[in-house]
């Protein structure tokens, strides 16, 4: 479980709701004003809407399926990735490229097996990088259509906002010969407003942010493989590829990892 994202949804929401209380004197009853069923159509329908109008329905589909991901820590992390390619690396010296065939796929990495893969069937290294760094360019074309819909949507939420202010608006207008309506038009403008700056600020914008953050994080990752991939091709001493290795790590993953030891 990703922790921050979960205490971020928590803060949120508490801040939120807490404001609201204070703000009403914590007077329950006046809680009904912050709902309005008219502004929630407005805004959450139309805004997601436009976003389904902006996207493809594969990357929408894909956009959705990512959402849970925000509260899951990444299964594999620079670190991870280094003492798998020590480990590989120390086989590899001991014996061969080919011994590598076998406990690469016990690893769970479909990207460090393609590599080493390439590897062992002979490859050139240059076609073995270009291979690898293709794949990371398109990993990150993705992740950025992903988090585009986010992006999307998030920027039209407010304008939708803006939409159901106007439509109040023009209805309140319409109708001040009837006292009766000027509360819930009222309501319709404002709440409208409040709720477009929630999907935009609550919703898409931490949701896009730590979706970018992730994809980061994965693309430094295939970065390290890649390196290393290369350094056991060319047969490079296994401390001397750690060590190449460490400096994708940050200083306290660098102290960590020099604690634990590597190549031999």
């Amino acid at each position: 479980m990703e922790l921050s994202s979960l205490l971020g949804v928590v803060v949120s929401i508490f801040a939120l709701i807490l404001g609201i209380l204070l703000a009403i004197e914590m007077d329950m009853t006046m809680l009904v004003y912050y709902l309005d069923g008219p502004s929630v159509v407005i805004v959450f329908v139309g805004s997601i809407g436009s976003a389904l109008w902006a996207t493809p329905m594969n990357r929408v589909v894909a956009a959705f399926k990512a959402l849970p991901k925000t509260f899951k820590t990444p299964d594999l992390d620079a670190k991870s990735a280094i003492d798998n390619i020590i480990s590989l690396s120390n086989l590899a010296r001991r014996e061969s490229l080919l011994a590598l065939e076998e406990p690469v796929k016990t690893m769970n990495d479909p990207f460090l097996l393609k590599g080493v893969m390439l590897v062992v069937d002979g490859a050139d290294p240059e076609l073995v990088r270009n291979v690898l760094e293709t794949e990371i360019a398109y990993i990150d074309k993705r992740h950025s259509e992903i988090r585009g819909f986010y992006d999307y949507w998030g920027g039209c939420a407010p304008s939708w906002g803006m939409f159901g202010t106007l439509i109040g608006l023009i209805n309140m207008l319409a109708n001040l010969n009837d006292p009766g309506s000027l509360g819930s038009n009222m309501a319709t403008c404002i709440v409208t407003t409040f709720y477009g700056s929630i999907v935009s600020t609550v919703l898409c914008g931490p949701t896009s942010s730590k979706l970018k953050i992730f994809s980061n994080d994965e693309l430094l990752v295939k970065e390290v493989l890649i390196e290393g991939i290369l350094s056991i091709q060319a047969g490079d001493n296994p401390r001397i590829i750690e060590e190449k290795l460490k400096s994708f790590l940050s200083p306290a993953l660098r102290a960590s990892k020099e604690e634990s030891g590597g190549g031999e």
